[in-house]
């Protein structure tokens, strides 16, 4: 099984990882920690994400889950060549408020990125925040320049509403990294238990 924790930057995904590392049976990674190239781009973080995915079907074959935090959403999820071999996967978004994330980058990265680099990463976590309950949300944002080996067509013509678009949100404006952590383990937690009894994708 593959649960993934997806989000712009500075939505606390990095920070809540260490509390899912006690769970048996469990690999917890984050996707940056292989690298991301200088000229990484829509097509490079899918092709990224169907490594993630092959990593999981290895664990598969173990009995051990994974859980992996990165940036694709939904629908790149969804759309990975290898996701219909996998016994189940589940996708949640670690969300935050527009001013909160500027201010987080600005703390976590002193001054690094000039404000149009900000405004991406603002206007990325929006269009996340559309297309977790939306999969006509401008669908193009990922599917124009995306890797060819993507199977789109697998939820192209879904509509809001569709009980096979499930993306619950955690939202980490106002929580310590301690509580976000706590539900983000709650949602890991219920999936395994979901995922035992057939009742995910």
């Amino acid at each position: 099984m593959l649960l993934y924790l997806t989000g712009s930057s500075c939505a606390g995904k990095t920070t809540t990882l260490p509390a899912l590392r006690h769970l048996p049976a469990l690999a917890v990674h984050d996707s940056d920690e292989i690298g991301i190239p200088s000229d990484a781009d829509t097509a490079w973080r899918q092709s990224t994400l169907e490594r993630w995915v092959q990593f999981a079907l290895e664990h598969q074959t173990r009995g051990v889950d994974v859980v992996v935090a990165g940036q694709s959403p939904l629908g790149e999820v969804l759309a990975a060549p290898s996701v219909p071999q996998l016994e189940a996967v589940a996708i949640c978004l670690l969300d935050v408020e527009d001013d909160v994330r500027r201010h987080r980058l600005q703390e976590r990265d002193g001054g690094w990125w000039d404000a149009a680099a900000v405004e991406a990463f603002v206007g990325w976590g929006r269009w996340h925040r559309e297309h977790a309950v939306d999969p006509q949300a401008r669908p193009e944002v990922i599917t124009t320049q995306g890797w060819p080996a993507m199977g789109w067509e697998r939820w192209t013509g879904w509509r809001r509403g569709d009980s096979r678009w499930s993306c619950p949100v955690v939202d980490t404006t106002s929580t310590s990294p301690k509580v976000t952590a706590a539900r983000v383990l709650a949602w890991v937690t219920e999936c395994r238990r979901a995922a035992r009894v057939g009742a995910l994708l």
